[in-house]
């Protein structure tokens, strides 16, 4: 691979920043902009895909995210990437669980308020409008279908909203609209990074296998009997007999193989989001595709971040020869000719 330094861009003997068109005109690199898909768990992989294109000089001016696209990708808009990997390297199966708030009696299986709190601690009174990078979430709206492109108001909101995924967290309104998964109208939102002003678009894809199930239901009731880390007092306080035996139930299967009502969902929900990122992809392609190698990682394995996160660095290491040589080809000669 060759050197790749957005500073010094060389590829072939050419410096992009040194580079001019037949009429003298001085080149400037693309807009960049990062479409961070939806994939549960895995997002944690888009933590180090950032990373290590942050560790190539590779600039991101526009960044969209679709569901847990969202959450990573807004916390990085606001300057809180590094609290976020604090946060998932420590989560474990026992703290997954303890996050989940049941709540049989609204629109989904759990509140989020656990969640909401956690996003809250950093990213309180952040606006959307107002962070350092431009930040798109993509949300649904309930009945009518619209994706809707929340890029203005309360970033905890306009995260939140991209991740409800249906029956299992509640929708949130925002602007009168009840908006959920912004994973089952665009699940890896190209359009948006476009739309925000990207000229170049890497985008990276959690779902592009079929190679899940399986492994997000056998976590559940596998957390049950795994030796598990020391819980704190709060984490054991909220971690009552009744709601573990509720999960496993809904996130397990029964005695004759029938996976419980969570996973089943979860299932129907992943293989949904497939089908439609791959139309979307057909129809708006990136300039750039990652593609992490994330068949042996589960939707529900949230515990696994280190793994992940060392995958999404792989995965971008892998993309960076495309990368450079994309950029290259967009050049762009937008200012005055320059007499010799």
């Amino acid at each position: 691979m060759f050197g790749f330094n957005w500073k010094t861009f060389e590829r072939s003997g050419e410096s992009i920043s040194a580079a001019r068109d037949g009429d003298g005109r001085a080149a400037r690199r693309p807009r960049i902009g990062l479409a961070l898909g939806s994939g549960a768990a895995r997002g944690w992989s888009h933590i180090g895909v950032i990373q290590e294109l942050a560790a190539r000089q590779v600039p991101i001016d526009v960044i969209a995210g679709s569901s847990v696209g969202a959450v990573v990708g807004g916390c990085y808009a606001a300057g809180k990437l590094a609290e976020l990997e604090k946060f998932v390297r420590s989560l474990t199966r026992r703290r997954v669980f303890s996050l989940m708030d049941l709540s049989l009696s609204g629109a989904g299986m759990m509140s989020g308020g656990k969640l909401r709190d956690e996003l809250s601690r950093e990213l309180e009174g952040r606006r959307i409008e107002d962070l350092a990078v431009v930040f798109g979430a993509v949300a649904t709206e309930i009945g009518a279908g619209h994706e809707v492109w929340l890029r203005k108001g309360d970033l905890v909101h306009a995260i939140r909203a991209s991740y409800a995924m249906p029956g299992i967290f509640e929708p949130l309104q925002i602007d009168g609209r009840w908006l959920f998964d912004g994973a089952l109208a665009n699940p890896i939102p190209v359009t948006l990074c476009r739309a925000m002003g990207a000229e170049l678009v890497i985008a990276v894809n959690l779902v592009g296998d079929a190679a899940y199930r399986g492994t997000l239901i056998a976590d559940a009731a596998a957390m049950a009997t795994e030796p598990q880390p020391p819980a704190s007092a709060a984490e054991e306080s909220s971690w009552r007999a009744s709601d573990a035996r509720q999960l496993r139930r809904q996130f397990g299967r029964a005695a004759n193989g029938a996976p419980g009502i969570a996973a089943a969902m979860l299932d129907a929900f992943n293989i949904t989001q497939d089908r439609i990122a791959r139309s979307r992809l057909a129809g708006d392609p990136p300039d750039v595709l990652i593609a992490a190698r994330l068949s042996r990682i589960g939707f529900f394995d949230f515990h696994r971040a280190d793994e992940l996160i060392a995958l999404g660095r792989e995965a971008a290491r892998r993309a960076l020869n495309d990368i450079a040589e994309v950029a290259a080809l967009e050049r762009r000669f937008d200012g005055p000719a320059v007499k010799a």
